[in-house]
């Protein structure tokens, strides 16, 4: 029998964890100078050439143009967790260090979510309310950091710079609190819009990733501005087909 799990040296794997905990942490990828900082290296093109590794070895996907480009494949991500579960069955040493454990992964066809993808978003009406749902997909699991909500199509490209594009179908889980630098869903009026977040003093900023688009100052007592959910993964039209 062949054996398909990716094989990766020790600093790899470190380099696959970091990027799932920060998707996990923030909804989006480590840039290669944060990555780079984490690991000591001199230079943004060491973490490069760590991270053009990993996709030889088809565990992430690598994008053009953008600083945070990086996409775990499900597939893959599976496979690298049920040997992580394994490990960690054999020793709880995992825990004891504070190393992230495995994600809960079912296996492909036990188990999948269906999930509700909103369309326009009406003012003062909730996100989930029925006349928003276009259409629902079923999906796995292990497609997301998180158990998502609901999925909602993005619309232009003011996030494009960590690789979240126009079409794509965001998975958000609802909530109402999040923390600066978190990838959130927010409504303004009866606009929804994809942005990181930052809480200061003065109000709440939700910032682009993109330098062709300005970030939206919100007042912190704005009636208009309600936080809707927590990005907490992305897939692409086509592997919903």
């Amino acid at each position: 029998m062949t054996n398909d799990k990716p094989k990766l040296t020790p600093r790899q794997q470190e380099i696959f964890e970091l990027i799932q905990r920060t998707i996990a942490r923030t909804g989006a990828p480590p840039t290669r100078a944060e990555i780079a900082s984490e690991f000591g290296f001199r230079s943004a093109n060491a973490a490069e050439e760590h991270l053009q590794a990993l996709a030889r070895k088809g565990v992430i996907e690598l994008l053009g143009g953008t600083s945070r480009g990086i996409r775990l494949k499900a597939g893959t991500l599976r496979t690298v967790n049920e040997t992580r579960r394994r490990d960690a069955d054999e020793s709880d040493a995992p825990a004891r260090s504070g190393k992230v454990l495995p994600f809960t992964l079912p296996l492909p066809g036990l188990e999948q979510l269906v999930l509700p993808l909103i369309g326009r978003v009406a003012a003062g009406s909730p996100i989930l309310a029925q006349e928003h749902v276009e259409q629902t997909y079923a999906v796995e699991p292990s497609l997301f950091a998180r158990r998502p909500d609901y999925l909602l199509r993005v619309k232009g490209m003011s996030m494009k710079d960590i690789g979240i594009m126009d079409g794509d179908l965001l998975a958000v889980a609802r909530t109402k609190e999040a923390r600066n630098g978190q990838i959130v869903v927010a409504r303004l009026g009866d606009e929804v819009t994809v942005k990181r977040f930052q809480r200061n003093a003065q109000g709440i900023q939700l910032l682009p990733e993109n330098p062709d688009f300005e970030p939206i100052l919100v007042p912190l007592d704005d009636p208009d501005f309600e936080l809707e959910g927590l990005a907490v993964g992305l897939i692409r039209n086509q592997l919903l087909n």
